[in-house]
């Protein structure tokens, strides 16, 4: 891959061009149990949206099994922070009330919401059921390792603090595939239910799941039995409630490989019919295998995206091996493959450090690897919470990138448009240019390198001849003049990346403004109000 076209491009004039979206997911896993998330990223709108976040995905806002809970141990779908259950009416994040607040403001100033739906499992059960199981090998879910016999499982939800508003549902053993914990004996197994219920219900794994583990639907909890026409019927109506209740713009949905792909489909197509077809849709599919990541999105038909795990192994694997190949970066990976289907990420709740599927990232490549999603033409870059605005907990990690990755999102959503030549020819300094359109002209240079200062003779186009290009990170200080045949000598330092712009571009004034990183100033008094 690399070098330039043989003319510089002619951008049509027909229609403007598509601004650059950027998406955040707005939460790290250890952010304090304070309950005011919602109020933090209230506050913090006006300043993403002015750096360049179009929308945000925000943490699971239903009813956890504890206060404390992240949401992906969820209780009830239709409890938003709204009833007393658990030991709390907020969930860890906020109040009903301050989640609607949030979504209105985000609206109002044009950020969309991307809601974050658990729909495989439940957890924190009311009470015990007797159900009967067999017992199956947990590295093949097929392999049934016992007779069939009853234990006492945590499958009972009767939402008593809800008092059936909104829903009248109340999940019994027959609404579950499995469980992992038999409460009579305290014994821990994959569990699955084995018996029938009504007219000869039959309770068994999902078919269409991952075939990991030779059948991957049982992941944790009660695993819900999405062939149940109670059950389907339940998520079902949850979907079009929760889509009148706040404004948002689309679902992430958690843990896609483990439940019912026909489920998903007749869920998104039920969205798209009574909601118009602008939401978006994305899956976690954690998986680095790219080629069950194209056969999933083959299956599912309707538009849909994936997170890119392939992308972030990739990174991980380069930035902890000495002068690794950049020229491989993209790989293997679904930007590479399926780019309209790609949201590409650096890291995010699963992967961050101390958590069950972390992938570590050298500090010094957070600011390349921010470069390879956010200036370039494929994929849609999802900026993480934890490198915008560091993690907290025991083990607190400060903003990556030295505090300047708002520099780079600003940058995307300026100048990194039009048409794109690689300069992928060195194994440990590579770069790319964005001609820009012709609403968009500025485009930009980008050059980066895992080794030593690093030096890149790209084309820019003739129409900047004579400009003088400066590194808007500002951690380059040299100013590249553009030659008349539309070529400069760019520059980086040493393991470092350099965005170049032509210094009297539009808004380059915008660069000089500080982000401020501190969303932990947010002080509540007694009246719920909040102060900085």
């Amino acid at each position: 891959m690399g070098g330039h076209p043989e003319r510089t491009p002619s951008p049509s004039r027909r229609e403007p061009t598509p601004e650059n979206m950027t998406m955040m997911q707005g939460f790290e896993w250890y952010i304090p149990a304070d309950q005011q998330h919602w109020a933090r990223l209230t506050k913090a709108l006006p300043q993403l949206k002015e750096f360049g976040i179009d929308n945000i995905w925000i943490p699971p806002g239903c009813k956890a099994s504890s206060k404390n809970g992240n949401g992906y141990d969820i209780y009830d779908l239709y409890d938003l922070g709204e009833f007393d259950q658990k030991g709390t009416i907020s969930t860890k994040w906020g109040t009903k009330r301050e989640l609607v607040s949030l979504c209105n403001k985000a609206k109002e100033l044009g950020v969309g919401i991307y809601w974050d739906a658990v729909l495989n499992h439940k957890m924190g059960a009311d009470h015990k059921e007797r159900c009967p199981v067999v017992e199956v090998d947990e590295n093949d879910r097929t392999r049934v390792v016992s007779g069939k016999y009853e234990i006492d499982a945590w499958v009972g939800f009767e939402f008593p603090g809800r008092k059936e508003q909104y829903s009248r549902m109340k999940w019994h053993w027959y609404h579950f595939t499995g469980v992992d914990f038999n409460a009579e004996n305290g014994k821990k197994a994959i569990y699955k239910i084995a018996g029938e219920q009504g007219e000869g219900w039959a309770s068994e794994w999902d078919g269409d799941v991952d075939d990991e583990k030779g059948n991957y639907d049982f992941l944790m909890g009660s695993d819900i039995n999405h062939e149940h026409p109670e059950v389907r019927e339940d998520i079902m109506r949850w979907g079009s409630w929760l889509a009148n209740e706040i404004p948002i713009k689309g679902i992430r949905f958690d843990a896609v490989k483990h439940f019912s792909e026909d489920f998903l489909r007749e869920f998104i197509k039920n969205m798209d019919e009574e909601f118009g077809p602008g939401w978006f849709f994305v899956g976690e599919f954690w998986k680095d295998s790219l080629q069950d990541m194209n056969d999933y999105l083959a299956r599912m038909k309707y538009k849909f995206s994936l997170f890119d795990a392939p992308l972030v192994h990739n990174f991980s694997d380069i930035s902890r091996a000495n002068g690794a190949d950049l020229r491989k970066v993209f790989d293997d990976t679904l930007v590479q493959a399926q780019p309209v289907s790609a949201v590409t990420l650096v890291m995010n709740h699963d992967t961050q450090p101390y958590q069950a599927l972390e992938a570590p990232i050298e500090g010094w490549f957070k600011p390349l690897a921010y470069a390879l999603i956010l200036l370039r033409d494929q994929g849609y870059p999802c900026v993480w919470y934890g490198d915008l605005y560091g993690i907290q907990g025991e083990h607190p990690f400060p903003p990556s990138c030295g505090g300047d990755l708002p520099r780079i999102m600003l940058a995307r959503k300026l100048y990194s448009y039009g048409q794109q030549a690689d300069y992928f020819d060195y194994p440990t300094c590579i770069g790319w240019v964005r001609y820009g359109t012709w609403d968009r002209p500025f485009g930009c240079a980008v050059v980066m390198s895992n080794a030593g200062p690093g030096s890149k003779r790209m084309h820019v186009g003739e129409m900047h001849a004579g400009e003088v290009w400066t590194d808007v990170m500002g951690w380059n200080d040299a100013k590249i003049k553009i030659g008349d045949d539309g070529f400069g000598e760019f520059v980086c330092g040493q393991t470092s990346v350099s965005i170049w712009v032509n210094e009297k571009a539009k808004d380059r004034a915008r660069f000089e403004k500080e982000f401020d990183a501190d969303i932990y100033r947010i002080a509540y008094d007694e009246s719920g109000s909040t102060s900085s």
